[in-house]
């Protein structure tokens, strides 16, 4: 479990391509000490298993579905990428609940400089538009960040605060970039636990919609 809280970023040094796998080596000397072979490490909000260390970095081995779901296969030498470490049992939860579970692909529609603040625009598909809310949270390439705007179905807008644009690697997205999305675990649950109990009685989750609850 995660907290959308990045730690630290990261720069993908080398990258091993198997039969459907892909290995990555990520140079990150601020948590690569503290990190033991098995940790997860949530690598742009995907949670990978840490398969080799070194004395700054660290490997961890991309496969499945988790190519096809993430930007992984994107990455190639000099990518920075945003890292969490696991949360410890008992520790502060900031951010939101995250598993490191990716849900989809958004693709950034714009960004734009408002005052001391980014607002960016982000096309998001439809398994995560249905349960993103107003001022609800969302995770993108796992930084845990709020819902400012929902302009129209699949159209997610975010307000991105200056320590933020500079810990993670949002502000180096363009245009048409993908990002590694997850959406808000409660509202997942929520969304499964009502249409499951309305559908017995004939409506389903866009009903629910139309009438706007």
């Amino acid at each position: 479990m995660f907290s959308g809280i990045i730690e630290t970023q990261g720069t993908v040094t080398a990258v091993k391509d198997g039969a459907g796998t892909r290995e990555l080596f990520l140079r990150a000397p601020e948590i690569a000490p503290e990190l033991a072979t098995g940790d997860s490490v949530a690598v742009d909000g995907a949670c990978l298993t840490v398969t080799g260390l070194a004395d700054d970095g660290f490997t961890v081995d991309v496969i499945g579905t988790t190519l096809s779901r993430t930007v992984a296969l994107r990455y190639g030498t000099g990518s920075r990428v945003n890292l969490e470490r696991a949360l410890p049992m008992g520790g502060r939860l900031d951010g939101h609940l995250v598993q490191g579970h990716v849900d989809g692909l958004g693709h950034l529609i714009s960004t734009r400089k408002s005052g001391d603040f980014w607002l960016m625009d982000f096309r998001i598909p439809a398994e995560v538009d249905r349960i993103t809310i107003l001022h609800g949270s969302i995770c993108i390439n796992g930084v845990s960040l709020t819902v400012n705007a929902l302009p129209e179905p699949g159209h997610c807008q975010v307000g991105i605060i200056p320590v933020t644009w500079e810990r993670t690697n949002l502000g180096r997205l363009g245009p048409g970039d993908p990002v590694n999305l997850e959406g808000d675990l409660i509202g997942k649950y929520v969304a499964k636990l009502i249409g499951a109990h309305l559908s017995e009685g004939g409506m389903d989750l866009d009903r629910i919609r139309e009438l706007g609850y």
